[in-house]
């Protein structure tokens, strides 16, 4: 019997540990979800995506035939994405835009077109501790490169959980695709662009790495830089 309640018990936890990232935050306020963001096929179950091969890697959404609202923001301003509670699980954390050729609503974000503009990191200190500063937070809010030229874009976000990242397909990505408008844009030539999927083989440094032990001495986000600008 106890076995039992303890099996439910972390099954319960595992289920209301995950979470979804429905909602921007433009000039300081927080929109209501999934009107700026495209509603991901995990909006009800909050399940990860596992593998990085996979059509859903992009947006998440190919199951709920997305639309989304398309909100303004100016080049060189804060940004904010935010989820419907906590990063719960230890990871890091990387921000891509897609700039779309016309209309955003009709972009899929195919071929290499995507560009990192933000990130949080793990920290570690040569194997005593790592710490990840993504863990626990509501949602990250990052600075528009003031070079970004203006147009249409899709933001996707992606919460990379560690915690069983020890096996090939272990880590959990968190993901969904909002959609802005930049206005106030610069004349900068972001890159390095990436595919989205094809970005990460599943066997990076910091996709494949087991977090607990042994502690890691140093950590290599995937991906590529960012650019700033």
């Amino acid at each position: 019997m106890l076995k039992s309640f303890v099996a439910l018990a972390a099954l319960v936890a595992s289920a209301t540990a995950h979470y979804t990232f429905p909602s921007l935050v433009v000039n300081g306020q927080t929109t209501p979800a999934w009107v700026n963001v495209r509603k991901t096929n995990n909006f009800n179950t909050q399940a990860p995506v596992t593998d990085v091969k996979s059509a859903d890697f992009r947006c998440y959404d190919t199951q709920t035939n997305p639309t989304a609202q398309t909100i303004t923001v100016s080049a060189g301003s804060p940004l904010g994405i935010m989820s419907d509670g906590t990063i719960y699980h230890p990871g890091v954390v990387n921000v891509y835009m897609a700039k779309a050729p016309g209309d955003v609503d009709s972009f899929a974000g195919d071929g290499q077109v995507w560009f990192k503009v933000y990130e949080i990191t793990a920290e570690t200190d040569g194997g005593q501790s790592i710490k990840f500063p993504a863990e626990g937070v509501p949602g990250v809010t990052f600075t528009l490169p003031k070079n970004l030229p203006s147009g249409q874009y899709l933001v996707r976000m992606e919460a990379i959980a560690l915690h069983v990242a020890q096996s090939y397909g272990g880590a959990q990505f968190y993901i969904s695709c909002g959609q802005v408008n930049v206005v106030n844009g610069g004349s900068g030539t972001p890159g390095p662009l990436v595919s989205i999927p094809g970005v990460y083989t599943g066997y990076e440094p910091g996709i494949l790495i087991n977090i607990n032990y042994p502690i890691p001495k140093n950590y290599t986000q995937p991906g590529p830089a960012v650019w700033s600008g």
